[in-house]
């Protein structure tokens, strides 16, 4: 594997990536993070990816702004549920720059986000259709909901004992009503945070049922390398 910090020079913001070791082109994958920032544990999913053979770019969306301003702007587009929300245009120049990298096959390409980053992915998802599998955690919807007809293949976690679990229940419904493929569960023990083995609401049951399911419908829906490559 190789790892390496992008600087703002080559993305806005920067970033963390991780490559796998094996032949190319890997199959793509963007990392949102939460609140907190572009910290230990969102270097370590990007890892565990490279380990499952997808280059991993957890793409830095405070670096070099006023975090408390940037703050303000994501959860009032998260409020009014915008598919448009500050933060997407700096999701899509990550995915332009991931896709870009020789070691990566742009037509394989999704992403995975965490509360804050969870909703980024789901409404990102709407409108880039670019992306051919997310995998939102404990995120919210956009609204109105209607939008998630135009979503690709979904495969969303959600903590039973947090506001989001309702979100993944809605979602869910939204997703067979328009036929798109999906793996939907709502760990009914778990609380917000539950994947993060780095703070207190970890919840080990959850998160390693959470990890194979996303690995298996990423595999299913990226796994397989376009004729001709």
């Amino acid at each position: 594997m190789q790892t390496r910090e992008v600087e703002t020079s080559e993305l806005r913001g920067g970033g963390y990536l991780a490559l796998p070791d094996g032949k190319r082109p890997f199959p793509g994958v963007v990392v949102i993070h939460e609140a907190h920032g572009l910290n230990d544990h969102i270097r370590d999913v990007s890892r565990r990816f490279a380990d499952a053979g997808y280059a991993a770019l957890a793409a830095d969306l405070f670096t070099g702004r006023n975090r408390a301003v940037c703050m303000a702007r994501y959860m009032a587009g998260m409020l009014r549920g915008s598919v448009s929300r500050y933060g997407i245009d700096d999701l899509k120049a990550a995915l332009t720059y991931l896709a870009k990298l020789p070691e990566v096959d742009a037509q394989r390409l999704g992403a995975i986000g965490f509360c804050m980053g969870g909703g980024f992915a789901i409404a990102w998802a709407c409108t880039d259709s670019r992306l051919k599998a997310i995998a939102p955690f404990y995120g919210s919807n956009p609204r109105p909901l209607d939008v998630a007809r135009r979503l690709c293949p979904v495969v969303g976690s959600y903590p039973g004992r947090d506001f989001t679990a309702g979100a993944g229940r809605a979602l869910e419904v939204a997703l067979t009503q328009y036929g798109i493929a999906h793996d939907i569960k709502i760990y009914p023990h778990a609380r917000h945070s539950f994947f993060n083995d780095t703070g207190r609401a970890y919840d080990r049951d959850a998160a390693e049922d959470a990890w194979p399911r996303t690995l298996r419908f990423f595999a299913e829906h990226l796994g397989r390398q376009q004729p001709g490559k």
